[in-house]
Formats: structure tokens, C-alpha cells, sequence
């Protein structure tokens, strides 16, 4: 007796096992053929972007090749969470409509047996996601801007579009250009700061671009407009016009602008180290501005006491310090910094909670379980990516919890997979 127990322990065991791998088979499967799908419709994206800021521009196509090669991390890290879910829905609604999930229950498995996979492979797929994300994506980023940087250098005019506006912070400079064509640019503002600490504008209906070699841009202005003057006396200020000015954008500056990497581009671990050091000097500048405040307002009270009628200066002082202190309390620096590194973690795990939502979805399906799963997983995509938007608008302007705005989208998913699997097993 004791000898026929354990051989149909070891083969319920060994039947788990199978049904586990067939399972975990199929949803790779069709991960891969769903991952196709969204990698390719990112890849396109992806090559009508490069397509409209560098291939107009006459770059050789290997050096195209290079660049798009370099982004394909982001593309695939973002691929891979929706890929998951549509793949994960396409199999387990086939084996709802194809009866397989009767079978399985029938066979003395629970749906744990459907679920336990599903969840293995999902983990696979995030972490796969999180390793693209994380470590390749700052690798590509870096050789990216390698490569870019050569490519500036070669035609330094790339850097000017139509359009824009471009920072280069080594002169403390923002150019902004209408309609620009090879050697043209119609309707130019430049920003920058002279050699005395004032604020300079320059205005142009148009200017000419001249390459002057080593990656250096002449920008030759027609009839300019120039204003400076000092930004805490907005009323001392100077103004000229010419009819031909030169403005020399450097190779450092370029290098400046191509160079600069955001969050997004970083590892998980160098963006906690810089919300680490973004705190620590938000602090001190916070602490700073407190103490002046105190100061000037206990110098305020003092001289009202005093009966002194000379303090509209100091009122004047105490108000314009009291803003610098909300607007040292509002740095969107930080909050964007907080916001992707909680994102980093979001969108790759987003696959792993997909699990949840496709696996109990896929359950309720009677006919049709592939096209059903795959239309299904397309607009939960969209929907998701829509929460994941609406969350960084409600983080960035309205200061809403980082953690909150990055993963609710993951909770909703999961709390919904377990609402439906709930109804699942009620209506068994």
C-alpha cells in the first residue's frame, strides 16, 4: 500500500513538472512572436525619428546603423512588459476555448498549476527587462553619445534644427531657431550671459551658418537686435543694433549639449546616488534660505517695534526671500529624478504583474482565445501606458507621490487579476 502511495505521488509529481514546462513553453512561444510585434512598431518609431534628425542630414548610413543599434535597449526594455502580457492572454485564453484548462482541473491539477508558470515565466521576463533597462540602456546611451558627438563634429550644423531650442551650459547659452535649412536659419533668439554676469538677448530674422573646422559653428546674424542688462535691476539696461553679428558656438559647447545625460539614461544605482546628493543640497539650500528668512524677518519686526518708517526695503527683502523659499520647496530636478527611479522598477516588473490580469482574463475566455487575447492585450497596453503618462503629469505638476504615479498601473493590474480570478473559481 505504502509503495503504490508514493508511486502515484512520484506521478502527480512528475505529470506537474510536464504540465508546468508545456505551459511555461507555449507563453515563451507566444512572448516571442508578441515581442516581434511591439519590438518591431518601436524600432519603426525609433528609425522615423533617426530618419527626421539625421538621415536628412546626409549622415553616412553605417554611422545611422550604429546609432539605431545603441537605442535598441530602450526598445527592448519597453517591449518586453507588453509583450508578456499579450503572450501570456493569447495562451491561456487557446487554452480556455480549446478546453485545456478542463483537462488540467480534470486531471486532478488546480489552477495553481496554470498560475505558478505563468508567474516563472513572467519573473524571467522582467528581470530581462530590468537587465535591458538598467545596464544595457546606460552602456548604449554612452556609446550613442560617442558616436553622435563624432557626427557633430563632422557637421556641427546638426545640432541646430528647426524649431528647437538648445541648451549649452558651459556658456550658460539657450538658442532658439525657427525653419532651418543646410546653411540657414530663419528667426533666431539667443539667451546667454556676457563676461560682466548680465543677461544678453540677440535677435535675428535670419542668420547664416558657417563651419569654421575642429567642430565650431559661426552663427553669422543679419541685422541683429542685441539688449542686456542686469537681472536684479530690471530697469538699467542697454540695447543695439548692427547690421552683421558673429556668434562662434565652440566644440566644448556642443560636446556639453551631446553629452548630458538624464536619469532615464542612467542605471537605477547612479540615479539613487544623485537623488542622494540632490537631497543633501536641497537641504542646505533650504536650511540657508530659513535662516536669511528668520534673519530678515526678525530685523522687520525689530525696526516696526521701533516705530521706523523707512521698511519697505526690508518688507521688499523679506518677500523676495520668502518666494526663493517655495520656490526652493518646488525643484522639479529632484521630483523627475524620484519619478525615474521608480520607473526603472515599474515598466520591466510591469511583466510580472501582467501575469495577474492575462492569467485571470485568459480563464474567462470561451472562443476565440488567441485573437481575443491579443486585441485585449493591445488595449490594456495602451491603457497602461496612458496611466503610466497621467502618473508623471500628476508627479511633475501637481506633486503627487512618485511611487504612487510609477506603480499604480502595476497594482491596478494585479488587484484586478485577483478580482477576476476570484470570480473565476466562484463561478466554477
Amino acid at each position: 500500500m505504502e509503495q503504490y502511495h508514493n508511486g502515484k505521488l512520484m506521478y502527480r509529481s512528475a505529470r506537474s513538472k510536464t504540465i508546468f514546462f508545456y505551459i511555461a513553453k507555449e507563453i515563451l512561444l507566444a512572448f516571442c512572436i508578441c515581442f516581434l510585434f511591439f519590438f518591431f512598431a518601436f524600432f519603426v518609431n525609433q528609425i522615423l525619428l533617426m530618419a527626421r534628425e539625421i538621415i536628412s542630414k546626409r549622415v553616412p548610413l553605417y554611422q545611422v546603423a550604429l546609432l539605431v543599434v545603441y537605442s535598441l535597449p530602450s526598445i527592448i526594455a519597453m517591449a518586453s512588459p507588453f509583450a508578456c502580457l499579450t503572450g501570456t492572454l493569447i495562451t491561456i485564453g487557446r487554452f480556455s476555448s480549446d478546453n485545456e484548462i478542463l483537462v488540467f482541473l480534470s486531471s486532478g491539477l488546480s489552477y495553481r498549476s496554470v498560475f505558478f508558470p505563468a508567474l516563472a515565466v513572467g519573473l524571467i521576463i522582467s528581470l530581462f527587462s530590468f537587465f535591458a533597462n538598467d545596464i544595457l540602456l546606460p552602456a548604449g546611451t554612452i556609446q550613442f553619445s560617442r558616436l553622435y558627438r563624432r557626427i557633430l563634429f563632422s557637421s556641427p550644423a546638426l545640432e541646430l534644427e528647426s524649431n528647437s531650442v538648445k541648451l549649452f551650459k558651459e556658456k550658460d547659452t539657450v538658442i532658439v531657431t525657427g525653419h532651418v535649412t543646410d546653411k540657414t536659419i530663419r528667426d533666431i533668439l539667443i539667451i546667454d550671459r556676457t563676461k560682466d554676469g548680465e543677461r544678453r538677448m540677440i535677435v535675428a530674422k535670419e542668420a547664416g551658418l558657417e563651419d569654421l573646422g575642429e567642430g565650431n559653428i559661426s552663427i553669422n546674424l543679419k541685422e541683429p537686435f542685441v539688449q542686456s542688462g542686469k537681472e536684479n535691476q530690471k530697469k538699467d539696461y542697454d540695447y543695439a543694433s548692427a547690421g552683421f553679428l558673429r556668434y562662434i558656438v565652440s566644440q566644448n559647447d556642443i560636446a556639453d549639449a551631446v553629452n548630458f545625460i538624464g536619469p532615464r539614461e542612467m542605471s537605477s544605482v547612479d540615479v539613487r546616488r544623485e537623488i542622494q546628493k540632490k537631497e543633501t543640497a536641497y537641504r542646505e539650500r533650504l536650511e540657508t534660505e530659513y535662516e536669511r528668512l528668520s534673519a530678515e524677518a526678525l530685523t522687520l519686526e525689530t525696526e516696526l517695534r521701533e516705530g521706523n518708517t523707512g521698511t519697505a526695503s526690508l518688507a521688499a527683502s523679506w518677500q523676495y526671500s520668502s518666494e526663493s523659499v517655495k520656490e526652493i520647496s518646488r525643484d522639479r530636478s529632484l521630483l523627475l529624478y524620484r519619478l525615474e527611479y521608480y520607473k526603472k522598477f515599474a515598466i520591466p516588473f510591469g511583466a510580472l504583474s501582467f501575469i495577474f490580469a492575462a492569467v485571470s482574463i485568459g480563464l474567462l475566455a470561451n472562443k476565440g482565445g488567441q485573437t481575443v487575447g491579443f486585441v485585449i492585450g493591445i488595449c490594456i497596453s495602451a491603457l497602461y501606458w496612458g496611466l503610466l503618462l497621467i502618473g508623471q503629469e500628476l508627479g511633475t505638476r501637481l506633486d503627487f507621490s512618485p511611487f504612487w504615479s510609477m506603480w499604480f498601473p502595476n497594482i491596478l493590474a494585479i488587484t484586478s487579476g485577483i478580482v477576476l480570478f476570484g470570480i473565476r473559481l466562484h463561478s466554477r
